[in-house]
């Protein structure tokens, strides 16, 4: 085989094996059925906006037999909105919510977790379906796509909710979206109500696997330049 060619192959080879070894934990799930990873697995929530008349507060719950015990709290309200019922209770960082609208949380491996939606004295639903009886109250999927497809100015049904259950794939490929139905307004079932996305933060072996991978490139390129020069 040609020398130049198979530094090449070696460098590509060597940039694949590393990169792969680095990349995120796959979920195990993370979607209507629960939150669940295979490790540890750091992931960063930002808030988009808020569509809903109660004063609520999104939160990580973790699961033991169906009984939900708060672990942290992503974000909260100040206030129902940023002007009340104007722009369909229309709540945005910096007025609704304060803050820098981001945070990471870890969920550590094999512990079973869902997303709570606490509107206080008006109740809590959660990101599990099973946890709210079975009535699904929250959506996942590819952000841009969810986002088009919510209706966010009106409180009719969201009638393709059923199509938005699993968040797994785009959490790792571009960030999810997640949008909750809090159950106000005779049950509008909207899910515009609280909004947010998630993706998952790249372990620090992955950069360095890329950087490595694509050196090893460089170098082999330079060396085949030379060569040719000479």
């Amino acid at each position: 085989m040609n020398t130049k060619l198979l530094s090449a192959l070696t460098a590509t080879a060597a940039a694949t094996a590393l990169f792969g070894a680095g990349a995120p934990a796959q979920a195990f799930s993370f979607g209507t059925n629960g939150i669940k990873f295979d490790q540890d697995t750091s992931v960063n929530f930002k808030f988009k906006e808020s569509h809903g008349a109660y004063t609520s507060s999104l939160g990580i719950y973790s699961v033991n037999n169906s009984a939900v015990s708060l672990v942290s709290t992503l974000f909260s309200e100040t206030k129902s909105s940023d002007n009340t019922w104007k722009n369909e209770w229309k709540g945005t960082l910096g007025n609704t919510v304060l803050g820098s609208g981001s945070t990471v949380f870890t969920f550590l491996a094999n512990q079973i977790y869902t997303l709570g939606l606490n509107s206080g004295g008006n109740g809590s639903v959660y990101s599990t379906s099973a946890l709210n009886s079975g009535s699904q109250q929250a959506v996942f999927g590819a952000q841009s796509p969810l986002w088009n497809a919510l209706n966010k100015e009106t409180t009719n049904v969201f009638k393709a909710a059923g199509q938005f259950t699993n968040g797994t794939g785009s959490l790792f490929n571009g960030g999810t979206l997640i949008s909750f139905d809090d159950r106000g307004n005779k049950n509008d079932a909207d899910f515009q109500d609280f909004t947010v996305s998630a993706e998952a933060v790249p372990e620090p072996m992955t950069m360095t696997g890329l950087a490595l991978g694509l050196g090893g490139l460089v170098a082999a390129r330079r060396r085949r330049a030379s060569k040719t020069a000479s």
